[in-house]
């Protein structure tokens, strides 16, 4: 599988452009040693979710009912992972992108898609990946190519080791609960017990695989043991954030998207983005490091 690799002084990325545009590892150079900033990929496994961290687009997380009405018109949207009962973060994550632009410090994705396994979506979308000096920028880009306008949105699965000496913080004022399966059924202030992380937390305790609402773009994650912090910021967030905290493993994930959970559903479509043809839906998020 090809491997597209940038490195700096203090950094190493590595690209997998033929599966979905994913990242096979980010490293940080620190007391003479690399650290991944990202759970690094196995180097074999021809799934997403074996990777550092994926775009989603055309939409972000899980989607009910078998599609969604748009203007009066149903739209079916097929399963697309073996295991999970709806279809999940788009279908950018399931095709081959294509290196369009390469720099010493960056280098520029793109996918066209055309209604891609039955999908009602027709839209080029381009992920830029940038070494600044003092952490790493992703910028995504999605327009809508397609005849009749259809609601977008975007988002990044990246997955950040942890151990027990971790500590994470973001903003919330709220969650979305769910029964049996992820899909939201009610929102609460009353955070369940280990799932405030307002101030900075460990990040042990049952399953989180949940949205928050009220966050402000902003994250850390700090690594004690290694001396170093990890601060992710989302340009212009609309308050949305997913957490995937799996029990007993050695990683984490804190999604920034631009809709939660289901959006098609819900009153009023929030955080999707209604895009008629040759109209883009941009996002960027940085993530910077800095001692402790």
């Amino acid at each position: 599988m090809p491997i597209i690799a940038l490195e700096s002084a203090t950094q190493r990325l590595q690209i997998l452009p033929t599966l979905g545009a994913s990242i096979a590892a980010w490293e940080w150079k620190s007391a003479q040693q690399w650290r991944p900033l990202f759970r690094p990929w196995d180097g074999h496994s021809k799934d997403c979710y074996t990777t550092g961290c994926f775009p989603l687009v055309p939409w972000s997380n899980r989607i009910t009912e078998d599609g969604f009405t748009h203007q009066g018109q149903h739209f079916p949207i097929l399963e697309n992972r073996v295991g999970e009962p709806y279809p999940i973060h788009g279908d950018g994550w399931l095709q081959k992108w294509r290196v369009t632009n390469q720099t010493a410090n960056s280098v520029e994705l793109t996918l066209k898609a055309d209604q891609f396994e039955g999908n009602p979506y027709i839209y080029r979308c381009t992920q830029k990946l940038t070494l600044l000096d003092d952490g790493l920028s992703i910028a995504l880009a999605v327009t809508h190519l397609g005849t009749a306008s259809l609601p977008y949105g975007l988002g990044l699965h990246p997955y950040f080791p942890c151990n027990a000496t971790t500590r994470f913080q973001a903003r919330a004022d709220g969650v979305w609960l769910s029964g049996k399966d992820p899909i939201p059924t009610a929102h609460t202030s009353a955070f369940p017990q280990t799932w405030n992380y307002n101030q900075a937390a460990a990040l042990d305790g049952p399953l989180i695989d949940n949205c928050f609402t009220g966050w402000d773009g902003k994250a850390v994650v700090s690594y004690p043991d290694h001396g170093l912090q990890l601060t992710m910021t989302m340009d212009n967030c609309n308050g949305y954030s997913l957490m995937y905290r799996p029990p007993g493993l050695d990683y984490f994930c804190f999604e920034p998207i631009t809709h939660p959970i289901n959006a098609f559903h819900m009153p009023g479509k929030p955080g999707l983005v209604t895009l008629s043809r040759g109209q883009t839906l941009a996002m960027h998020t940085s993530f910077k490091v800095s001692s402790m």
